[in-house]
């Protein structure tokens, strides 16, 4: 595996792989990986004859009050998993790359609406960040294939918009939550939860589930399965930022007797603000 830190340097090589008829895979992550990512990475090594990965954690994407100046961050760990993963190329650029008139003037990408709404509500100009930075890579790279996790369903559904707003030619390819076995969903901010936060974490996947079971009963009283949801999480300990069930395609609010839908939360407690989703088919 190679490790580059500038743009010059990724474009050279994928120039390579591009005319050696290669198709490449990419995978943009914010680095301290776990076995969520990894998931991602095997995507992306099936899916691509060569797979580069990103790791740089985007300081458009964090409010002032956020936790950019402590995010963990673990370089040479994620060097060896990424290596170990079959990654082709790791691009790990500073701010200055990225950025090079400093993040707070640089040209911005939106997505209305979709941007606004859910965690975009709680944490405004965060998905302006993110896809800011996402097309950004996109550029960079420039590959046939990105792979992205469904635990960020929003994330992936703006992504999905930006891709086919901007005509990228790029394949946008989703990968089930991983999952601990109470249901926790893995995140990197889960390392934030104190033993006893811990302990009633998996409270979000179990409430889910009951909104989904809810739904696949028949029921379209979204209101009252929104109610019930938040209701529960506030109740066990948690702050719920929402707890909301909308369409899968564009997270607009459900019509009676919508079929594909997505139910959505987001929750903190203590340090850590955790987010999970579940999707309904029915």
């Amino acid at each position: 595996m190679d490790t580059v830190t500038t743009i010059a340097a990724v474009r050279e090589r994928v120039r390579a792989w591009r005319r050696a008829g290669e198709r490449v895979a990419f995978v943009p992550t914010m680095g301290n990986l776990h076995a969520g990512h990894l998931s991602l990475m095997e995507v992306a090594r099936r899916r691509g004859d060569r797979f580069v990965a990103s790791i740089f954690v985007n300081p458009m994407q964090f409010g002032p009050n956020e936790d950019f100046a402590h995010y963990p961050r673990t370089p040479r760990e994620d060097e060896r998993m990424l290596e170990a993963a079959g990654c082709d190329l790791m691009f790990m650029p500073d701010v200055a790359e990225i950025y090079p008139a400093g993040y707070e003037n640089s040209t911005r990408v939106e997505v209305p609406r979709l941007s606004k709404i859910l965690c975009g509500e709680f944490r405004p100009g965060h998905f302006e960040g993110v896809a800011t930075v996402v097309t950004k890579l996109f550029n960079i790279v420039q590959p046939d294939i990105a792979v992205f996790g469904e635990k960020d369903y929003q994330q992936l559904t703006i992504i999905r918009r930006l891709t086919a707003d901007l005509c990228l030619p790029i394949e946008i390819v989703s990968a089930p939550t991983v999952r601990e076995p109470d249901g926790l969903a893995l995140s990197s901010r889960n390392q934030y939860l104190t033993a006893e936060e811990r302990r009633i974490a998996p409270a979000i996947h179990r409430a889910l589930r009951v909104a989904v079971d809810r739904l696949l009963q028949g029921s379209d009283d979204y209101a009252a399965i929104e109610r019930e949801g938040y209701e529960t999480l506030k109740r066990v300990g948690f702050r719920p930022d929402y707890f909301a069930v909308r369409t899968a395609d564009d997270l607009s609010e459900p019509q009676p007797g919508a079929r594909e839908l997505v139910v959505l939360t987001a929750a903190r407690i203590g340090r850590a603000r955790l987010i999970d989703n579940l999707r309904v088919s029915r």
